[in-house]
C-alpha cells in the first residue's frame, strides 16, 4: 500500500515513538525499502532499538521534547513521556494538522471497523479507554499526568493513539478530562467486591457483603473470579473507593484466582483504597492472613477482617450485613 503512495526507498524518515515490539517489530522490514531513511526517536528510544535488533546499517536522529522538524508541508515536534509507560516513550506533534500521534496513551484496545470515536458508541470507546488506563498506565498515573499537562497546552484537533480508535473534536477535551480525573487517582463512593468460592460459603459472604454497601446506598459491583477476567475487575477498581476481597482457604493459602488478582493489583498499585478481607475456613484460616499482608503492602486503610468456620448460618449473614453496614457510617 506504500508503494501505491511513494517510492519507498525516497522515504527519509521513520518516527519510532515507542520501542516496545507492537509498535517497532516492523522497522527492520521497513528498513530493508527504506535505506536511507533515519530513525526518529528519543534517546532511550535509540539505546531500546539498538538492544532490540540489529541496527548496524540504521541512521538514528534523537530528538528530546520540543525539538522540530520540518518534513515539506508538515511541522513536526516532540514530547518525551518517560514511563507512559516505558523509558523510550514520546509523542509526535503535526502542528499544520492540529494532530497528536502519542502512541499508547488515550488508547483502547478496541476492535472496530470505524476509525474515529465519534463514528462509535461513545460510552462503550470510554469504557475501553478506562480499562486500557487501569490495566496499563494506572501505574505511572503521576508519569501520565505530566505528560497529559504538557498535551492540553497543545492546540489540538486530534488524538491518534497507536491503539482503538482516534479521538477528534470535543471528544478531544473528553479524554483529556477523563485523563485528569484517573490520573489524579479521584474515587467515587463505590465498591468492588472480588471473590472466588469452594462450596458456596465465600460467595454467600460476598452477597451479605454487598447488602451492606446497597443498604448504604454505595455503589457496588460484585466479581466472581471464576466468570471475570482480572483485567475487567480492575476497570471498576479504577474508580472505586471500596475494595472487598475474598477467598476460601485451599491448602493452607488462597484460591489461585485470588492468589493471581492480588498479585496483579499489587503491581498495578491504585492507591487510597479502604479494604476488606473476608472468607471462609475449614480449621486455618490462613487465606485472610495472606489477603491481609497484601492490603499492608498497598497501604490501604482496612475494616475488620470477616471470617466465618465452614458454612454461615442465615442469622450469621445478616448479623454481618448489619455490623458492616453500621461501620460505613
Amino acid at each position: 500500500r506504500i508503494k501505491t503512495i511513494i517510492d519507498p526507498s525516497k522515504i527519509d524518515i521513520i518516527i519510532s515513538n515507542h520501542t516496545e515490539m507492537d509498535h517497532s517489530g516492523s522497522i527492520p522490514a521497513i528498513m530493508k525499502y527504506c535505506p536511507n531513511a533515519e530513525i526518529v526517536c528519543s534517546p532511550m528510544g535509540e539505546k531500546g532499538l539498538k538492544k532490540h535488533f540489529d541496527t548496524t546499517s540504521w541512521k538514528f536522529r534523537v530528538v528530546n521534547t520540543g525539538d522540530k522538524i520540518n518534513i515539506g508541508k508538515r511541522d513536526l515536534s516532540f514530547i518525551l513521556m518517560q514511563m507512559v509507560h516505558w523509558p523510550d516513550s514520546m509523542a509526535t506533534y503535526c502542528l499544520q494538522e492540529k494532530l497528536l500521534m502519542p502512541n499508547d496513551i488515550f488508547g483502547q484496545h478496541m476492535a472496530s471497523y470505524e476509525r474515529f470515536v465519534d463514528e462509535d458508541r461513545f460510552d462503550v470507546v470510554m469504557e475501553e479507554a478506562k480499562k486500557y488506563f487501569a490495566n496499563i498506565l494506572l501505574p505511572y498515573s503521576r508519569q501520565s499526568q505530566d505528560a497529559v499537562s504538557q498535551i492540553e497546552k497543545l492546540d489540538l484537533d486530534m488524538i491518534a493513539p497507536s491503539h482503538g480508535l482516534i479521538w477528534r473534536g470535543d471528544d478531544v477535551k473528553k479524554i483529556l478530562k477523563a485523563y485528569d480525573k484517573w490520573d489524579s487517582n479521584i474515587c467515587e463512593n463505590k465498591a468492588v467486591i472480588v471473590y472466588d468460592t469452594m462450596w458456596g460459603s465465600t460467595k454467600e459472604m460476598a452477597m451479605s457483603i454487598y447488602k451492606a454497601f446497597e443498604a448504604k446506598n454505595i455503589n457496588v459491583e460484585i466479581k466472581c473470579l471464576k466468570k471475570t477476567h482480572i483485567s475487567d475487575i480492575m476497570t471498576d477498581v479504577l474508580d472505586a473507593k471500596y475494595i472487598c476481597v475474598g477467598s476460601p482457604t485451599l491448602n493452607n493459602t488462597m484460591m489461585p484466582t485470588v492468589a493471581s488478582f492480588l498479585y496483579y493489583l499489587k503491581g498495578l498499585r491504585p492507591q487510597n483504597r479502604i479494604a476488606i478481607a473476608f472468607g471462609s475456613y475449614g480449621w486455618g484460616g490462613q487465606s485472610l492472613n495472606e489477603i491481609e499482608k497484601v492490603f499492608e503492602f498497598l497501604k490501604y486503610q482496612t475494616l475488620d477482617t470477616i471470617k466465618f468456620e465452614y458454612i454461615p448460618r442465615k442469622d450469621d449473614l445478616e448479623k454481618m450485613t448489619k455490623d458492616l453496614k453500621n461501620k460505613l457510617g
